[in-house]
């Protein structure tokens, strides 16, 4: 199929003038991960115990997981060549097929109706089974079919969590049907009306009934419909696969801003150690037609992504560790564990199409982030994305997003309650931040120092007119002891003893790498009956090589000083990590403005002027665009 495991074939700067890589490059990557993982199998292949903590779901759990998000790559990889498969992987697979589902084995599976991960990686051994169904399945002895069978008959009748979840118990079963195995309408109607419910505007999903917007929309809500109505034994309704089909692509007109020019996706949501998943809704697009995006720019978008984590030494000697560029475990959540990052597997969803397909054959095109630019509002998950082709950054503005639903009181999120997200920079993962947000935050601190959070603010909706985009939201500030929560991190924020701040109003008007951030504060009394103590954060970039930013205030307010805070270490991106910040003492129902800057010109560039009026603000840029911003307190 390619060059020798581990080594990458020549690049081909006519056919990707972007990122020089071609089909020939994803296999060869594809072809190095499978083969690096087989010394951590077990004797018969069932598990593949992967380096790194245990998840929470333990040893055995990790061990199918190793298994399972592999073959699902193997799966890729293969069927795309037409079962050609000069390495073996369908028949190295096959046995741990037969070792793990045989329940007298030392290697056995747990059972899907018992252990509810399994529930998730039996829908990726199913869909693998279908896709090769020639090579493998037809070969395999009616013994080890009919084990297989059994095994994966236990998600039948199963309550499956009412998240991306159903699409798991709807993939195995669609294999049970088209093998003869048991299986459940009743289940696979109740999965797709999940879905269903979870559909948002402008063809997004959130993943579950809490403003959960995140890359579980791509990689499995916009994945599994579109793959399971080709593979479905009985088609479903013409009217239901359109709609699946326009959701897609009105989603990858915007998906395609969240990438920026070096091919790193925005650092946003849960799981982020899966990485290269992060194609999957892309390829998705193409292996369909359900996108108006050309060809050669979803090769551009999803080689990029492939070729930053290949540079940034993700692959760390042919294996995927628990972090982002290379290991780094402090990011990952309670349930992942050392075969968890495979499911990056989805990313090669691509190889699925044979190598004359257009996506493969079509010159590269540049990406929003290298070609003009781009600055939309996204309505579902509150964002305005922008990129600048001066400094290639993908970002967000956001104010729509918590994992969290209206009026909750929880501590906020990093990786989902912050103002703001980028592809060069992301929230401090370790350290006091966790309870106190620094980054992108607008807080009230006490007497102490302490930070309040914003999770649970009621959403004030996104707006684009003319040259600026604005977004808004409003909260009651809360500072919360979280010292009392011991339960699983699967991205939310954390209950605790809580008591209350003032209401903050705040509204981001955003043009190009600017954003004007305007705060009004409640009418509530101060402590000190004079002022609340105001925070504004910033962006947390490398002190050494990140981009420039910078936060300064535009309204002037007793107490008024600025600083950088240095948290070290504190997140995946290798170096240093430094917020800017502004504090102040604002009155109850006055209006403080900042400018806040990320990017090449953050620092040199004029700064536009803000004028305070009754009930609202006029920003005037130094070349006359102006913006009116209404402020309702």
């Amino acid at each position: 199929m390619s060059a020798p495991a581990g080594r990458l074939p020549p690049e081909d700067p006519d056919l990707s003038p972007y990122t020089g890589w071609t089909r020939a490059h994803w296999v060869a990557v594809a072809e190095n991960l499978l083969l690096s993982v087989r010394p951590y199998a077990s004797p018969r292949h069932a598990r593949i115990d992967l380096p790194g903590p245990a998840s929470s779901s333990g040893a055995a759990s990790d061990g199918l997981e190793g298994f399972a998000r592999t073959f699902l790559l193997a799966g890729f990889l293969v069927a795309g060549h037409g079962g050609e498969d000069p390495h073996g992987f369908l028949d190295w697979y096959r046995r741990g097929l037969a070792a793990g589902t045989d329940p007298d084995s030392a290697e056995r599976w747990p059972r899907p109706d018992e252990l509810g991960q399994a529930k998730v990686e039996a829908a990726s051994v199913a869909l693998v089974l279908m896709l090769t169904r020639p090579w493998l399945w037809d070969r395999m002895r009616r013994q080890e079919r009919d084990r297989v069978l059994e095994w994966m008959s236990a998600v039948v009748g199963e309550s499956y969590p009412p998240i991306n979840w159903v699409w798991f118990q709807v993939m195995a079963e669609e294999f049970l049907r088209s093998a003869g195995g048991r299986w459940s309408r009743a289940d696979i109607d109740a999965g797709l009306a999940v879905h269903a419910g979870l559909a948002r505007a402008d063809g997004w999903y959130s993943d579950g009934q809490e403003r959960s917007y995140d890359y579980y929309c791509g990689w499995a809500l916009h994945f599994y419909p579109l793959v399971w109505a080709s593979l479905a034994a009985e088609r479903p309704r013409a009217e239901l696969v359109d709609g699946w089909r326009r959701d897609l692509s009105r989603f990858l007109d915007d998906y395609i801003g969240l990438i920026g020019a070096d091919g790193s996706p925005v650092l946003q949501g849960r799981s982020l150690i899966y990485r290269m998943a992060a194609a999957a809704p892309l390829w998705g697009g193409a292996w369909s037609g359900a996108t108006a995006l050309a060809p050669g720019r979803i090769r551009r978008a999803a080689s990029g992504i492939l070729r930053h984590f290949h540079d940034n030494g993700a692959l760390d000697g042919g294996l995927l560790s628990l972090g982002w560029h290379r290991a780094w475990p402090a990011m990952r959540q309670t349930y992942s564990g050392g075969g968890s990052p495979y499911w990056a597997a989805k990313g090669f969803f691509g190889l699925v199409l044979p190598p004359d397909h257009p996506v493969w054959t079509a010159r590269e095109e540049p990406l929003p982030a290298e070609d003009g630019g781009l600055q939309r509002t996204v309505r579902a998950p509150g964002w305005i994305i922008g990129t600048d082709p001066r400094d290639g950054i993908a970002r967000i503005v956001n104010h729509g997003t918590d994992h969290a639903r209206e009026g909750d009181v929880l501590t906020d999120s990093p990786l989902y309650a912050r103002l703001g997200y980028s592809s060069a920079t992301v929230p401090p993962l370790v350290g006091g931040t966790l309870d106190a947000p620094l980054d992108n935050s607008v807080a009230v601190l006490d007497s102490s120092g302490a930070a309040t959070h914003r999770t649970g603010f009621t959403a004030l909706g996104v707006f684009h007119e003319g040259a600026v985009a604005t977004a808004g939201s409003r909260w009651r500030a809360h500072w919360i002891d979280p010292s009392q929560d011991t339960g699983r991190d699967h991205g939310s924020g954390r209950p605790g003893t809580a008591r209350p701040g003032p209401t903050l109003e705040v509204w981001s008007a955003v043009r190009g790498p600017d954003e004007v951030r305007l705060v009004r504060v409640g009418d509530e009394p101060a402590p000190d009956g004079r002022g609340w103590r105001l925070r504004v954060g910033g962006w947390p970039v490398l002190r050494e090589h990140g981009p420039a930013t910078s936060v300064e205030a535009l309204t002037d307010h007793p107490g008024l000083v600025s600083g950088t805070e240095h948290l070290g270490d504190a997140g995946p991106l290798e170096g240093e990590t430094a917020v800017p910040w502004v504090c102040a003492d604002v009155a109850p129902g006055e209006v403080m403005a900042c400018l806040v800057r990320l990017g090449a010109e953050a620092a040199a560039a004029p700064r536009p002027r803000v004028r305070i009026e009754a009930g609202g603000a006029v920003l005037t840029w130094p070349d006359g665009v102006e913006a009116r911003v209404a402020l309702h307190g």
